[in-house]
């Protein structure tokens, strides 16, 4: 069966500064979403759609181009890939951009720019994280035998997931017997000098959390039916905005939530042993390039991943 992986590299990263999603991190300077890109095709993905900013297209097709080329599929067929462009033309008719608005409005409008190029079950992520090779190849299992009005949703400890450096937003979960029962985007989670990871949101003091706790690191899957759900959802939030509203974001993990509530979809969380790592912040920066080479050495990645 035919699976797409859907990369969101249209943020604008501002906490780190800058581009991080086209920042050349691994030893011969790769992206993190060139390995995703890597880990997706030999899992058995055989179609990619990169979400971009209307700029970055011919930057991303320069930097990525080289490894687009050289993917093959298991089928022997060359990686397909398209460009999807998250820009405001994308909106529904019934709502005006406020004057001031540049921030885009989340990954939930970011995934519903990929919709006319996804026609079969397809996974999405970040393009700034590493997620790690069993983690795409349990997702792809997963996808080709799907239930209609389920979704999958791979899950990363927290401990694992935080900054030394500053705040980060991680989508909390609740898990029953196996299933996801509910997620709550948490927006200001901070690793206290004591070890502790405490959310921040409300009160300096934070309200503890269990550093084993799962939460969403944005790689979801699904079937292309959920673009219906998804667009309702979407419109709905627009709705919801006042007129003045320059910064408000509309995220999959609120999404998910909502369908989950509301009965329309049961979530799966996959097991894995896959390790999770990115950059929030610059400081971030050196941890990553370790732990990249360090897979390289191990023999987890070819030298280079061009072959």
């Amino acid at each position: 069966m035919s699976t797409t992986l859907v990369i969101m590299a249209a943020g604008l990263g501002s906490r780190y500064g800058g581009n991080k999603q086209t920042e050349g991190i691994g030893p011969n300077h790769e992206m993190l979403m060139e390995y995703s890109l890597f880990d997706a095709v030999r899992a058995g993905f055989d179609k990619a759609v990169f979400i971009i900013k209307p700029e970055m297209e011919p930057l991303i097709e320069a930097l990525c181009g080289e490894l687009v080329r050289s993917c093959r599929t298991k089928s022997g067929r060359a990686l397909e890939v398209h460009y999807a462009v998250q820009d405001f033309t994308s909106l529904p008719g019934f709502y005006a951009v406020p004057a001031g608005r540049v921030k885009p409005f989340g990954t939930v409008h970011a995934a519903l720019c990929a919709r006319p190029y996804v026609n079969e079950p397809f996974a999405i992520i970040n393009a700034d994280d590493y997620y790690g090779v069993d983690a795409f190849a349990v997702m792809h299992d997963c996808l080709s035998a799907l239930p209609a009005n389920e979704a999958a949703m791979v899950g990363y400890r927290l401990k694992n997931t935080v900054s030394e450096y500053g705040s980060v937003t991680r989508g909390v979960c609740t898990l029953k017997k196996g299933q996801l029962a509910g997620i709550k985007e948490t927006y200001k989670i901070t690793l206290f000098p004591d070890g502790t990871i405490r959310d921040t949101a409300t009160d300096s003091a934070g309200v503890l959390l269990p550093p084993d706790a799962l939460v969403s690191m944005n790689f979801w899957g699904y079937l292309p039916t959920i673009f219906d759900d998804m667009q309702s959802a979407f419109d709905d939030f627009l709705h919801t905005l006042a007129p003045d509203d320059i910064k408000s974001e509309y995220v999959l993990p609120s999404m998910m939530d909502q369908l989950m509530h509301a009965g329309k979809l049961r979530v799966r969380v996959l097991s894995t042993n896959a390790v999770w790592f990115g950059m929030t912040y610059p400081q971030d920066k050196p941890l990553v390039q370790q732990s990249l080479l360090k897979l390289h050495e191990q023999g987890v990645y070819p030298p280079t991943l061009l072959g």
